[in-house]
């Protein structure tokens, strides 16, 4: 076996139907910057430089249903984000673009879609 070589994850990408759209909701929500833009795709970096988003534009993309269930498209992946004030974070989100689902497991986070319905929860520092 020889050694191994270096992995960095430097982004997450959200496939999405119209990638520079939902960067600007992402970008709105985060206040993180625009690093590189092309016709069907955006990637997004925090200001210290951290870890990247990224936004890709796929004709055939089907949003995820939450809850999930077995006859539905599933979704992939979720994001985390960790907020200091839940009802303030909620509602900044929704007047960014976001729509909260009606299906709230727990009390301390909030599941909510961004604008091509993927769910992402808010949850307290």
């Amino acid at each position: 076996m020889t050694e191994k070589p270096l992995f960095t994850l430097a982004t997450v990408v959200l496939d999405c139907p119209d990638a520079h759209a939902l960067a600007a909701f992402y970008q709105r929500l985060l206040a993180w910057e625009v690093e590189a833009r092309e016709p069907d795709w955006v990637l997004l970096r925090r200001p210290d430089g951290g870890m990247g988003l990224s936004f890709q534009s796929e004709p055939g993309y089907q949003a995820p249903v939450w809850p999930e269930h077995l006859q539905a498209q599933q979704k992939m992946l979720h994001l985390d984000l960790r907020v200091d004030d839940l009802a303030e974070a909620e509602a900044y989100a929704v007047a960014a673009g976001a729509s909260c689902a009606e299906f709230q497991p727990q009390d301390d986070v909030r599941v909510l879609f961004d604008p091509a319905g993927h769910p992402f929860c808010l949850f307290l520092d």
